[in-house]
């Protein structure tokens, strides 16, 4: 394999170092303010333990990720399984490309998962290949005192079509890397689901690079976990591509699912779609999404939009929604934003109830409505069918 700059020398970017925020005692730094302005480093000593007063940091319970700001060794703490087989490539170690082609860790946490990473796995679509069933990356936790990192690497061939899951179930303290290459012309879609047990901790860092007239469906599925946080960076780079980035959550009491998404238009006339929509129930539940979409200097002829819906059950539960948008250039088609937390609509329960359905019966109808939007668009059916027997089992235990 050809080799690119190792890791060890990656981490001596002059640009790398501890994210400005956290350093609120020295007067020379300003504190960083947006996605596009964070560092990046492959050496976790560069970033520090973060404080929480980090801007990247401040809606995480980071005392619960601890565990992950330091290196697993090896513990076994994650098994991997693909199916089918014959889509993994050899093992790519630190220098093997195409690993480190985009992938550039922007908190400790994933400069842990790839210093910890001595092989990544390979996931490699052969161009002009059309995969009709999709490839399966199961994941399993070996317990929840178990450390492991990990970086995967999926690449989709140029005018390749293919689906790739990752399923997430067991327990864990995971840390993990996905690096996404989207060749010219190729459909990819992800669809990452987190089923983990109660007790795991879980952070990921997905970056993705999409290439001319290629398209990448991203979706990010979290409903188990005690604190899970997976954060999609998107980088549009060829002329005409496009990205659709969607997620569902539902947050059970004391959980902590989070997604910090960024979506940057770099090449021109590209399309960009966010939406991302969560529920919420029992005490202390809580959700985070951070929205940020970048439309560059070079980005004309750009359509985005982002959008996050949240509709929280119970008292107690918690949804913090940040949209951002910056825009570096007028000639663009269209770019918008939006954000709504609330509880259930009275128009929609009232009009259910005037037609004779009863009151739990109608919230359960306005809830599955709600994020039947997003398990629809995941193209998948036997895993459609499944999310929607997870999502009435979680309503059947708040009207219980």
């Amino acid at each position: 394999m050809a080799a690119s700059t190792t890791a060890p020398e990656q981490a001596q970017d002059t640009n790398a170092h501890i994210d400005p925020a956290s350093q609120v005692a020295n007067a020379a730094f300003v504190p960083v303010q947006t996605r596009s302005e964070r560092p990046h480093s492959f050496d976790p000593a560069d970033f520090g333990a973060p404080t929480g007063r980090e801007v990247n940091w401040k809606h995480t319970p980071v005392a619960q990720l601890k565990p992950l700001f330091q290196p697993a060794g090896d513990t076994g703490g994650v098994t991997y399984a693909v199916t089918p087989e014959r889509f993994v490539r050899p093992g790519l170690g630190f220098g093997d490309t195409p690993r480190g082609e985009f992938f550039r860790p922007e908190d400790v946490a994933s400069a842990v998962a790839w210093q910890g990473s001595s092989e990544a796995l390979h996931i490699g679509i052969p161009r002009d290949e059309e995969i009709d069933e999709p490839i399966v990356v199961h994941i399993v936790g070996q317990g929840a005192e178990q450390r492991a990192d990990g970086h995967l690497v999926i690449e989709a061939g140029a005018n390749s079509r293919a689906t790739v899951l990752l399923r997430h179930d067991g327990a864990a303290q995971y840390a993990q890397n996905v690096e996404i290459l989207v060749r010219d012309g190729a459909k990819l879609t992800v669809v990452s689901v987190q089923q983990w047990e109660d007790d795991a901790v879980h952070a990921s860092a997905h970056q993705a690079r999409v290439d001319r007239d290629a398209q990448l469906t991203h979706i990010v599925v979290s409903f188990g976990g005690a604190l899970v946080r997976v954060n999609p960076n998107v980088e549009l780079a060829g002329a005409g591509s496009e990205g659709r980035l969607y997620g569902l959550s539902y947050a059970d009491a004391g959980q902590h699912l989070e997604s910090q998404v960024y979506l940057h238009h770099k090449g021109p006339h590209t399309v960009g779609d966010v939406l991302y929509k969560g529920a919420l129930q029992g005490e202390s539940a809580h959700s985070v999404w951070i929205g940020d979409v970048l439309i560059g200097a070079d980005a004309v002829g750009t359509d985005s939009y982002e959008a996050n819906r949240n509709l929280v059950l119970t008292e107690g539960a918690r949804a913090d929604s940040i949209p951002n948008l910056e825009i570096e250039t007028g000639d663009i088609l269209g770019a918008g934003h939006a954000s709504a937390t609330g509880r259930f609509d009275d128009e929609q329960l009232f009009y259910l109830q005037a037609r004779g359905i009863p009151e739990d019966e109608a919230r359960r109808l306005v809830v599955l409505g709600f994020l039947t939007d997003i398990v629809q668009r995941i193209g998948i059916p036997s895993l459609q069918d499944e999310l929607l027997v997870a999502i009435e089992a979680e309503l059947a235990e708040v009207n219980a």
